[in-house]
This record gives C-alpha cells, sequence and structure tokens, in this order.
C-alpha cells in the first residue's frame, strides 16, 4: 500500500521561506515522476513543481525562481523548498505522482503566508 506523508507547513511572513518534506512507503519515489501540488480554498488543485526519474525539474510560473524540488533518494523522500513566500501562496500542499494517482493522496501540509 502506498503511502505518502507530507510535513513541514506552518505559518510564515511574507518574505520568509518553508522546506516542505513527502515520505514515501510502499513506493520508490525516484523512479516515479513526483510533484507537489496545492490547493487554495475555492481553487483548483493546481502542480506547483515536479521532478523527473532522471532528475528534471519542471516549475508552474507563479513560483518559477522562488521554489525547489529535490529528491534524496536515502530517505525516500521529495522536497519542497519554498522561498521569498508571499500571501498567495497560501494552501493545502500535497505531494503525489505525475500523473496523479486517487489513492496516492495524503492529508497535505497547510501553508499560511500572512503578517
Amino acid at each position: 500500500q502506498v503511502q505518502l506523508v507530507e510535513s513541514g507547513g506552518g505559518l510564515v511572513q511574507p518574505g520568509g521561506s518553508l522546506r516542505l518534506s513527502c515520505a514515501g512507503s510502499g513506493i520508490i519515489l525516484s523512479i516515479n515522476t513526483m510533484g507537489w501540488y496545492r490547493q487554495a480554498p475555492g481553487k483548483q488543485r493546481e502542480l506547483v513543481a515536479f521532478i523527473t526519474r532522471i532528475g528534471s525539474t519542471n516549475y508552474a510560473d507563479s513560483v518559477k525562481g522562488r521554489f525547489t524540488i529535490s529528491r534524496d533518494n536515502a530517505k525516500n523522500t521529495v522536497y519542497l523548498q519554498m522561498n521569498s513566500l508571499k500571501p498567495e501562496d497560501t494552501a493545502q500542499y500535497y505531494c503525489n505522482a505525475v500523473p496523479t494517482f486517487k489513492t496516492y493522496w495524503g492529508q497535505g501540509t497547510q501553508v499560511t503566508v500572512s503578517s
């Protein structure tokens, strides 16, 4: 059974940083394209970043230059380093494969950017 557990969210002021973690069990993250998704209240879930099997990365325009996705194969964990956070980054953040698998969705981690 695949389980993805997100952590690292919190309340941060505009301009601040957070690092999210996605720990996998029952799945080898390094052989999958893995992505970070977010969903803000009243909005559709969106893909903000992904990393491929060979380590190529891609970002949504809204986070390009501010967010960095990475992977630690030994820990079977994918990270999202978020810098220069803005209020519009406020959302519940999730990791999943790209494309997504319905059964892979976890609880996510809440990121709130506010002064």
